[in-house]
């Protein structure tokens, strides 16, 4: 069959590569003008890291992964107010566990299916039309595809969804936060395999240093400190930052003088996606287009690959009956991304505090975690997968 994946970052080229061993002819439609590397930092394990393994390509995620060492967070004046090592992650996980800025893991994946799959890159669907035996995907550059399924995988602003679904304000859940993150070259304070993060009520700022003297660097706040607006350009955007940080302490000065010079960041509102259903006919929704848990889940990479490999295996348990496949897909993984999404949204106050006792709390219980039954009690359900991936043929 062919089958149009509309998204190449994580779900997608995921998909394509089962697809691919399936002997499906899947394409891939990006509407980034490039393959995009970098970006923030994701915490790998668990589903996503087993996915990995079974792609061949976990020795490249190892070695373009970094082994933080510490979470450590501080005062405004920049000295060490609670944290803990970071081995508590690879204790849960059995030594399963690495960090990975997200475009260097989708361009992995990519890897494993570019020389095999059409791939169109600064281009997006313009419309949907089902043929009754097919689907017609006209693309906003001319032309189409005939084709037999269409799959969103293109993020928490899916085309798709909106293309087949409807407005994408009738199925988000905003979680009341807001993210920039970006990286910078020459940034003079390092901390290897550190993350060093500092709160005060209402915000949030980290960095992380990266190979290659480039530092990552994170910016959360609350719509309830600072409002809920979300600007679209980069020139709001970064007043708007500025606005909010400009008078937090530790390395916010220096934060928001890197980020006037960068050229692009990333920027958006923290949601989630709640759908009715995650099939319509011949198209089937994947990832944050599906089913955003949002960062705050902190595996929304492996998520979104645990649906691809299930999507893939579940079309070809159907014989190629694309709705049967669609339904079946949903039904085996919908609770468990359900308990993801509550478990996400139940952490987003402990992430960003609200008050200056919120933010001692957090420093307390940070340091109490090098007592393995309090770190268990604190990320201990998060570290475990409640589903167990299914042994398709492929």
């Amino acid at each position: 069959m062919k089958i149009a994946i509309c998204g190449a970052g994580i779900a997608g080229p995921t998909l394509a590569h089962f697809l691919l061993r399936e002997g499906h002819e899947p394409m891939l439609i990006e509407s980034a003008p490039a393959f995009r590397t970098g970006g923030y930092v994701v915490d790998f394990w668990g589903l996503g890291f087993t996915i990995a393994e079974r792609m061949g390509v976990i020795d490249a995620v190892l070695d373009r992964g970094y082994q933080a060492e510490e979470v450590r967070l501080v005062t405004r004046d920049g000295h060490a107010a609670g944290g803990f090592k970071a081995d508590v992650f690879r204790r849960m996980t059995h030594d399963r566990f690495t960090s990975i800025p997200r475009g260097d893991l989708a361009e992995i994946l990519f890897e494993t299916v570019k020389d095999r799959v059409e791939t169109r890159f600064g281009d997006s669907v313009a419309a949907l039309h089902d043929t009754g035996d097919g689907m017609e995907v006209r693309l906003e550059s001319g032309g189409s595809w005939d084709v037999d399924m269409v799959v969103g995988a293109d993020g928490l602003h899916s085309r798709i969804r909106q293309l087949a679904w409807g407005a994408q304000s009738e199925f988000e859940r905003p979680l009341g936060y807001h993210v920039a993150a970006f990286e910078a070259a020459g940034y003079p304070k390092r901390d290897d395999n550190v993350y060093v993060t500092h709160s005060e009520p209402g915000l949030s700022l980290a960095r992380f240093s990266l190979r290659g003297d480039r530092t990552l660097f994170m910016m959360l706040f609350s719509d309830e400190h600072f409002g809920a607006e979300t600007p679209e350009t980069l020139a709001d955007q970064r007043a708007l930052l500025r606005s909010v940080f400009d008078g937090a302490g530790w390395e916010a000065q220096e934060i928001l003088g890197v980020l006037d010079t960068v050229e692009a960041f990333y920027f958006d509102r923290i949601s989630q996606i709640e759908m009715p259903e995650w099939s319509r006919g011949r198209v089937v929704l994947l990832g944050d287009a599906a089913a955003c848990a949002s960062l705050m889940a902190g595996e929304g990479t492996g998520l979104a690959m645990t649906e691809a490999y299930v999507l893939a295996g579940e079309l070809g348990r159907s014989g190629g009956d694309v709705v049967a496949a669609g339904r079946a897909y949903e039904a085996r993984l919908r609770h468990f991304i359900d308990a993801k999404q509550k478990a996400a949204r139940a952490f987003a106050g402990s992430m960003i505090p609200e008050t200056a006792f919120g933010v001692w709390v957090q420093r307390i219980a940070t340091r109490a975690m090098v007592l393995p039954p309090i770190a268990d009690f604190f990320i201990g359900d998060s570290l475990r997968d409640d589903f167990v991936l299914p042994d398709y043929e492929f």
